[in-house]
C-alpha cells in the first residue's frame, strides 16, 4: 500500500474498494471525460468506481493513486508503462474533480507523482499527452516540470473531432 502525503489536506494512496462512490461522484462529469483517453467512461458509474478501484489494487506494481482530498477520493493520477526498447518511458495522466479544480491539487500531486514513479520503475522520462484545448492540464505540467517538447498534429479523435496533442515530458537529468 502507497501513501505520499502532499502538503494540506491532501494526500496520494493506493486505491480502496470504498472508493467507488466518491470516485463516481467526482468523474460523472462531461467536463472531465472531454479531456481524457476514451478509456474513461462517461456516464462514469459506481461500477465504473468499483471495476477501477478493483483494478488498480490488484495492478502490481501499482501504477495508479487516489487523489484524495479530505478524506475522499477526487481524482486519480497514474501512468501506463511502456514496454521493449520504450520500458524507460511511461505515459502519466491526472483527473480530480471539478468542485477541487484551480486549488492547485493536481500540480502539487503530480510534483510528488514524478519522482516516486521513477523510482519504482526506473524510468528515465515522463510525458503527457494533452488535448490542444486543456490549457489547465498545460499549466499543471509546467509547473511540475514538464516541458514542451510540441505537437502532434491531426494524432487522435475525441468527441468526433479529429484533434491534436501536445507533448509534455519530465526527463531525469543524467
Amino acid at each position: 500500500m502507497t501513501t505520499i502525503r502532499l502538503d494540506g489536506d491532501c494526500v496520494l494512496r493506493s486505491f480502496e474498494r470504498g472508493d467507488a462512490a466518491s470516485l463516481a461522484r467526482h468523474g460523472n462529469n462531461r467536463r472531465i471525460w472531454i479531456n481524457l483517453r476514451d478509456a474513461f467512461p462517461h456516464p462514469y458509474t459506481e461500477a465504473n468506481g468499483r471495476a477501477f478501484a478493483s483494478w488498480a489494487l490488484n495492478d502490481n506494481p501499482e501504477t495508479h493513486l487516489a487523489i484524495v482530498v479530505d478524506g475522499e477520493a477526487a481524482g486519480a493520477i497514474g501512468l501506463r508503462r511502456n514496454e521493449d526498447i520504450e520500458r524507460v518511458s511511461a505515459e502519466v495522466g491526472y483527473w480530480i474533480g471539478e468542485p477541487f479544480w484551480g486549488r492547485g491539487i493536481v500540480t502539487r500531486a503530480l510534483i510528488a507523482f514524478t519522482p516516486h514513479a521513477i523510482r519504482a520503475f526506473g524510468l528515465s522520462r515522463l510525458y503527457a499527452l494533452p488535448f490542444e484545448w486543456n490549457h489547465a492540464s498545460f499549466r499543471v505540467l509546467e509547473k511540475s516540470g514538464y516541458k514542451l517538447e510540441g505537437r502532434l498534429r491531426r494524432c487522435a479523435i475525441k468527441d468526433g473531432r479529429i484533434i491534436d496533442m501536445l507533448l509534455y515530458s519530465y526527463i531525469v537529468p543524467e
